[in-house]
């Protein structure tokens, strides 16, 4: 008698869990999706070379969630699907958008978005190329210095000369249509020693998200991100670092980015709801806010933020 209850309450969690759920092939869904394709730094998780116990379990079991940053969107009315980055993941985080999407048109994406030319956001393209699905077309968009960047240089140049893609121009604060979504670009202060960088504002039917996941500090910005956060739905923010610890020996600002403590110290005067928009993103295989019983993922909570995890779905 008890198994049985048990099954039956099982079954009935299972059954709220799944509507709780969007989906997207019934006719009351909205006309938009993000989902959240990965969350790591460039180097992913478990990180070349690290021999600290963040890493050390995962080489011999990897974790299929240990993505790095990407997100995905589902336009339901032209069944397209677009990326955001073309991270080294980009196999089975297309495989994973095409799934999500079931209904869309083809394997690749109606589109890739780049932010800037450090490995974890670009070299995800190679998979597109001669060696391996040999892709045709794929539309991807770049801000002028990465264009550059990749049409004159290899192995990039290949994918260009082949027509695997098609580079398409972006420019500072002009919104591209991506079927019923709009995309505009924004630059933000990086470390451009290749390209510039940007974020995106993705601008759905219903709902729109700020995605920034690679920026210097946010002083440095010659806008608000107070003020951004303010006129957006979601906002995806870089968190690479939780705090100055995580790298004993190296120069922090070598590499800088907004830590996570710092964030929340600039956005800890905002009302809840502003706060609740917030989903850290691009955590560095260091940082502690990775695992979800962490106490600085507890400690995010408790403050009213989020942390992006892998397969995340928001209405957009």
């Amino acid at each position: 008698m008890y198994a049985r209850v048990t099954t039956i309450l099982l079954l009935i969690a299972a059954c709220i869990s799944l509507l709780s759920m969007y989906r997207p092939n019934t006719p009351e869904a909205p006309g938009a999706f993000l989902i959240v394709l990965g969350t790591l730094q460039d180097g992913g998780s478990p990180h070349a070379g690290c021999k600290r116990a963040c890493c050390r379990d995962f080489f011999d079991h990897p974790a299929s969630d240990r993505k790095v940053v990407s997100l995905g969107v589902y336009d339901r009315g032209s069944r397209q699907t677009y990326m955001f980055e073309a991270t080294p993941d980009l196999p089975s985080q297309m495989k994973m958008l095409r799934t999500f999407a079931s209904d869309s048109v083809g394997e690749a994406p109606g589109g890739i978005f780049l932010t800037h030319a450090h490995v974890g956001h670009y070299a995800g393209l190679v998979h597109l190329g001669k060696e391996a699905m040999d892709a045709r077309g794929v539309n991807v968009y770049a801000m002028p210095r990465m264009k550059n960047f990749l049409e004159n240089n290899g192995p990039w140049s290949q994918l260009v000369s082949r027509n695997n893609i098609v580079i398409q121009a972006l420019q500072d604060g002009l919104p591209v249509k991506a079927g019923s979504v709009e995309v505009t670009p924004v630059l933000v202060p990086h470390r451009d020693e290749y390209s510039e960088t940007v974020g995106y504002k993705i601008r759905g039917p219903r709902k729109t998200a700020l995605f920034i996941p690679d920026i210097d500090k946010w002083e440095k910005w010659n806008k608000d991100i107070v003020q951004e956060i303010s006129q957006v739905d979601y906002a995806f923010l870089d968190a690479t670092f939780y705090d100055a610890s995580e790298l004993p020996g190296r120069k922090m600002e070598e590499i800088p980015h907004p830590f996570i403590v710092e964030s929340m110290a600039k956005f800890d005067t905002l009302p809840a709801r502003e706060r609740s928009k917030i989903y850290f993103i691009h955590l560095n295989h260091t940082n502690p806010a990775i695992l979800p019983d962490s106490p600085a993922s507890l400690e995010i909570q408790r403050r009213g933020y989020l942390v992006a995890r892998f397969g995340d779905i928001v209405e957009l």
